[in-house]
């Protein structure tokens, strides 16, 4: 009996080491045989809140990849030690901020985040499209509210000896009669501990915001929050960034370009893209006719010719962070030689684990210098000047 014993004891402690190993090294192998496979047995929600809970204790491994210096980039006086970004969406209320910046991501968006606490859509509102790699979420701005997430992130910045870079993406309340307002108020509350701002009109889960993208409304709104943060922020002027959807009609694309080349509306950068209403390539899967926001893999060419698009209409004056459909350093790579200063993945990172952000970088690495590329700089709009 005693044999027995010590033989599943040696047993045990030889799994628990090699799983944790396995864990710690974020290999890649192990992470898309038993470490998703395991997350996903719970419904998507659930997921994503055991997600939360991991990061929250700690249980989510830090990256031991050293980023190579080909990687880093500076923007708006921000130095990136690389340019893959969390972006919004997965730390919606700012609670793990710190373990995603340790596992290997160059900068963390957090949010969206309205000025009163909300609880979002009904349940359930996100559902997996496992063939595709896709998400459909229509969430609608569940959040903890400004205080809430102020408090968390305040604590991060100033009292954790946080080096990271956040970026603090706003949206409004569903019953908000002013939209100006609730952004406004955004900039105001989060000045001292946000390193960019969003400015979110794109999502299609809360009604009538992705109407603020036409042409008379955006100027009002840009050119009133552009206001505040000038009177906010006195020494330096934090950047503030537009997050814009796929789905716009070409007449669109120009009256937003012709919005942000305005002085008065003038913003220091794009995000392009948010997800989708399109279901291109995915009718098939019985998930597809759930109402929301698709992202993944299907938005990935839709959203780098969208890149493409309005880094012409800009003349590659205004900086780019691509986001749609990156799994790969290609990917990314497709994506800054069309425009894109920087890179956000979400749904790819759902899909296969912190290993992706490692996989990801050391590809883009490899690009870069395959086409003799000293820098990410050297490839923004590459594309655009053929």
């Amino acid at each position: 009996m005693g044999s027995l014993r010590s033989l599943v004891y040696i047993s045990s402690g030889g799994f628990i080491l090699w799983a944790g190993t396995n864990v710690i090294t974020l290999n890649e192998k192990f992470y898309k045989k038993y470490v998703i496979p395991a997350f996903f047995t719970c419904d998507p929600e659930s997921a994503h809140n055991l997600l939360i809970f991991t990061g929250k204790y700690g249980l989510i491994p830090k990256s031991f990849y050293t980023d190579p210096p080909i990687l880093k980039t500076k923007l708006w006086d921000l130095n990136f030690t690389n340019p893959i970004g969390l972006a919004a969406g997965l730390d919606k209320q700012g609670e793990i901020t710190k373990a995603l910046k340790d596992v290997g991501f160059g900068f963390v968006e957090v949010g969206s985040i309205t000025p009163l606490p909300q609880p979002g859509n009904e349940k359930p509102r996100v559902f997996r499209l496992l063939d595709s790699q896709a998400i459909i979420n229509r969430y609608g701005f569940n959040s903890d509210g400004h205080n809430v997430v102020f408090e968390r992130l305040k604590k991060l910045k100033h009292h954790q000896n946080f080096d990271g870079i956040v970026g603090v993406n706003l949206g409004k309340n569903k019953e908000s009669e002013s939209a100006v307002d609730d952004y406004v108020k955004g900039i105001e509350k989060f000045a001292s501990v946000a390193d960019y701002f969003v400015i979110n009109i794109s999502s299609p889960n809360t009604p009538g915001l992705r109407n603020l993208q036409k042409k008379k409304d955006l100027m009002s709104l840009l050119s009133n929050v552009i206001e505040a943060r000038n009177q906010v922020c006195q020494e330096r002027k934090i950047p503030l960034l537009l997050k814009i959807a796929p789905d716009l009609t070409d007449q669109d694309k120009k009256d937003i370009a012709d919005v942000i080349n305005d002085k008065k509306c003038k913003v220091d950068g794009l995000i392009i893209s948010n997800t989708t209403i399109k279901r291109s390539g995915v009718y098939d899967n019985p998930n597809a006719l759930e109402p929301g926001g698709l992202s993944g893999k299907p938005l990935q060419e839709e959203s780098t010719k969208l890149i493409l698009e309005f880094y012409k209409l800009t003349n590659g004056k205004v900086p780019i962070i691509g986001v749609g459909g990156v799994f790969n350093g290609q990917d990314a790579y497709a994506k800054i030689k069309a425009g894109a200063s920087l890179i956000q993945i979400y749904t790819s990172f759902i899909y296969n684990g912190p290993s992706v952000i490692v996989n990801i970088k050391k590809e883009l690495e490899c690009l870069l210098r395959e086409d003799k590329y000293n820098s990410i700089s050297d490839a923004i709009g590459a594309d655009a000047r053929l």
